[in-house]
């Protein structure tokens, strides 16, 4: 019997001293800030060292084509629908890649994705591509 007791004591004295040793590292781990996981590596730069500039002016966030009513454009945070004015400048045009603004200064185009061109796939058909009839067709 007491060797049961001596070994429930050492078992909750070893668990005690375990959770006072967790809680004393807790504050420690709290203080310091966790890492953004969805952020390039350190050192990762596009043009060398130096971060990415801020762009100017207004920015295309997104832009909404409806089948019924007018399409809009999310620009610089606030909603605008084609005929609207942004500033200065009224939005005349949406389209799925760009928003087209015409102002005082004339005609500006907003890009969704500025540094990507979209360009089309060319494909040649299978009959060209074997340089003759289809397998199976006739003559």
């Amino acid at each position: 019997m007491a060797d049961r007791l001596t070994c429930r004591f050492r078992f909750r004295a070893c668990l005690a001293a375990g959770l006072m040793a967790g809680l004393a590292a807790a504050p420690a781990a709290a203080q310091s800030p966790l890492a953004d996981p969805t952020r390039p590596p350190a050192g990762y730069a596009q043009d060398g060292d130096a971060p990415a500039a801020a762009p100017s002016g207004p920015v295309l966030e997104s832009v909404v084509l409806p089948k019924k009513g007018r399409p809009l454009a999310v620009i610089g945070g606030r909603l605008v629908r084609v005929g609207e004015y942004y500033g200065d400048s009224r939005l005349i045009r949406v389209t799925e890649r760009e928003a087209v603004l015409e102002g005082p200064a004339g005609i500006e185009r907003l890009f969704l994705t500025p540094g990507i061109e979209k360009t089309p796939i060319v494909t040649r058909n299978r009959a060209q591509a074997s340089g003759g009839t289809r397998s199976g067709s006739k003559p």
